[in-house]
């Protein structure tokens, strides 16, 4: 099964933000295009939200995919409350056009940005598909790691993004600020 796993590229247990960004540190805002309007989306237009949720993600992962009903249901659920959601594809192997494919076949409301030569994954040291990080207001990167902990939605008993969401929104700490996130790694540019 390891063997099976490691020959689709899955890599389960990401190391946390020790390579990128940590909890704590404040997000300078960037802009990168939309997959799916071919325009550049700056994040200074997320300015005013009371959270933004940047997720790592990928259109042949099979555990990101496993998450694409719960992330469209995340950003349905949270987008009225003031957090704004922003997808990211840094896989070298996913053009664009199949990046807006996969965004309008799974009804994603937010945008899903194209990270060219992965250069925004390096700076944040994100590993794996799906794999998010939280922002408040002020830009300061308050949670990091998974969506939740199964890729099955019917054995799911942790909702650590849902939980940090709360906790930002409510004004707290959030008390698991950093989870290991699971997923198909990503695959790099070669520099």
């Amino acid at each position: 099964m390891r063997q099976y796993l490691a020959g689709l590229g899955l890599a389960l247990m990401a190391s946390t933000a020790s390579a990128g960004v940590a909890i704590g540190d404040t997000l300078e805002p960037f802009a990168l295009k939309d997959a799916t309007s071919g325009k550049d989306v700056d994040l200074k237009s997320a300015a005013g939200q009371k959270a933004t949720v940047l997720m790592f993600i990928a259109t042949t992962c099979p555990i990101s995919n496993a998450y694409n009903e719960r992330m469209a249901a995340l950003a349905k659920d949270y987008s009225g409350k003031g957090v704004a959601f922003v997808g990211i594809n840094s896989n070298k192997q996913e053009p664009a056009e199949d990046v807006a494919a996969h965004a309008k076949e799974h009804g994603f409301s937010f945008p899903v940005l194209k990270d060219l030569d992965n250069v925004k994954a390096d700076e944040f040291g994100a590993r794996v598909t799906p794999e998010v990080f939280v922002y408040d207001t002020g830009w300061k990167l308050r949670y990091h790691g998974r969506i939740d902990d199964k890729k099955e939605v019917s054995e799911v008993s942790s909702k650590d993004l849902s939980v940090a969401l709360d906790a930002v929104l409510a004004g707290k700490e959030v008390a698991v600020a950093e989870t290991k996130a699971f997923g198909c790694s990503i695959k790099r540019v070669t520099k």
